[in-house]
């Protein structure tokens, strides 16, 4: 397929080539069997904007265990909540998944996180509970002071101890190691109090829905509150919430949208392009290729998606494979996205996904003679970047090039000039292996002139 680069194109992937000169001819040869590999996509070159992601599929062994919080352990595996099975779990990067019961009955285990002790803690959301697993499943359990407070979420603070929300309280708990628990009432707020992280200052960071009025609290672990109103419908309330690799916080919203705020408590609000209708954005947490990761889960849609978002906004949203309550979100030790699912229906579709930190953050459009195309790439791993088109013509791959990891994500701007081609689907991909797609984009340009 004709083509020419510009000066633009090579400048602005070149710090990614470690040193490679010069353009890629165009390669017939190997390029329909690469696009074969993204689920037949190859097939319609007039194929309509979207992207396509890798993602592994581990079913837990229980039936219908409704699995919520996971976070990365201290021994190179995952761990979950099963809330409806009432127990714990754990998954090795090889899929391997062994589950432990939590002794007391039908407390609904729901959030977890990894503890300075080398042990995993975990709320009981109605046992009224803090439950510390070992990493060979034994486990203990902590009584919360205030009755039917429902503990939702936890993370480990910046002082060696355990902090958590009471939803009902409204308050917020403190947990150290030893057991000894420690209550924040919140006066002066009415309302339910949703999910806790650690910031970059030190402070817990907590999104609150008021009975008027949402918000995102920043406190001390001496107790003291500031809170910073967030612009939302009350239905729309602020969900979970995680530090940035960019010293800021950022959390999902009911309403279809991603939110930035500095320890200062200065907000940005990303819409979602692919908003959820009946279901909810969020979960979100850091990834390992300096950008934001986040679920999008729609009732009742064919799919529910996995976005990821970089630090300056850019959103990619990649199709997951069926409907269902897309619960949880951590890195891996592996590198890579782990993510509790709950199917829809049938209820025994309880399983675990593993998707990995790839996007190439791509958008392109067609003008004069001149294919611009703009990439916010970033992966934690090497990889081979490869650009494909489709055309009436055939399928052709003018670009291709060995890259290391890219984190953080990076911007740039590729120019190309093409003839009249008529409709032009451009796919940027992203390979490790022979043959082995684990990420890509695509949109259909006119090159009508």
């Amino acid at each position: 397929m004709p083509y020419r680069h510009t000066a633009a194109a090579e400048a602005g992937v070149r710090p990614l080539l470690r040193g490679r000169k010069g353009p890629t001819r165009p390669i017939r040869e190997r390029a329909v069997c690469l696009a074969a590999l993204l689920l037949g996509l190859a097939a319609s070159a007039q194929a309509q904007s979207g992207a396509y992601s890798k993602i592994n599929q581990y079913p837990i062994p229980t039936e219908s265990a409704f699995p919520n919080g996971i976070t990365a352990g201290p021994d190179a595996a995952l761990w979950f909540t099963e809330s409806q099975a009432n127990q714990i779990g754990r998954i090795a990067t090889t899929g391997a998944i062994t589950e432990y019961t939590v002794p007391t009955p039908h407390s609904y285990p729901f959030d977890i996180a990894a503890g300075p002790d080398g042990a995993l803690w975990f709320t009981e959301l109605a046992g009224n509970q803090i439950g510390r697993i070992t990493t060979t499943g034994v486990i203990a359990e902590y009584a919360v002071p205030t009755p039917n407070s429902y503990p939702k979420g936890i993370t480990a603070g910046p002082d060696s101890a355990l902090w958590f929300t009471e939803e009902e309280g409204p308050s917020i708990g403190r947990i150290t190691t030893a057991g000894i628990i420690t209550e924040y009432p919140l006066t002066g707020l009415t309302g339910y109090i949703q999910y806790i992280t650690a910031g970059p200052d030190g402070a817990l960071w907590i999104t609150f829905l008021g009975n008027e009025h949402s918000f995102v609290l920043r406190m001390t672990t001496d107790g003291v509150i500031t809170a910073y109103p967030v612009p939302v419908p009350i239905a729309y309330s602020p969900q979970e919430i995680t530090a940035g690799p960019d010293g800021a916080l950022w959390f999902a919203d009911d309403d279809g949208a991603i939110w930035r705020i500095t320890t200062e408590g200065g907000l940005t609000r990303y819409p979602v392009p692919l908003r959820p209708s009946g279901g909810g954005t969020g979960p979100i947490t850091s990834g390992p290729d300096g950008a934001l990761w986040f679920t999008v889960t729609c009732n009742p849609c064919a799919h529910d998606w996995v976005g990821r978002i970089t630090t300056t906004g850019v959103i990619t949203e990649f199709p997951a494979p069926t409907d269902g309550s897309l619960n949880g979100i951590a890195t891996g030790p592996d590198g890579a996205l782990w993510i509790t699912r709950e199917a829809f229906f049938p209820r025994s579709g309880s399983g675990i996904w593993r998707i990995p930190a790839c996007g190439p953050g791509f958008s392109a459009s067609f003008s004069g003679s001149t294919l611009t195309m703009n990439f916010n790439l970033g992966i934690d791993t090497p990889a081979t970047f490869n650009i494909l088109l489709y055309s009436s013509a055939g399928v052709s791959r003018p670009f291709s090039r060995a890259i290391p990891a890219v984190v953080p994500p990076q911007s740039f701007t590729m120019n190309w000039t093409l003839p009249d081609l008529g409709s032009v689907t451009v796919q940027p991909v992203l390979t490790a292996g022979p043959g082995g797609a684990i990420c890509s984009q695509w949109t259909t340009v006119d090159t009508a002139q």
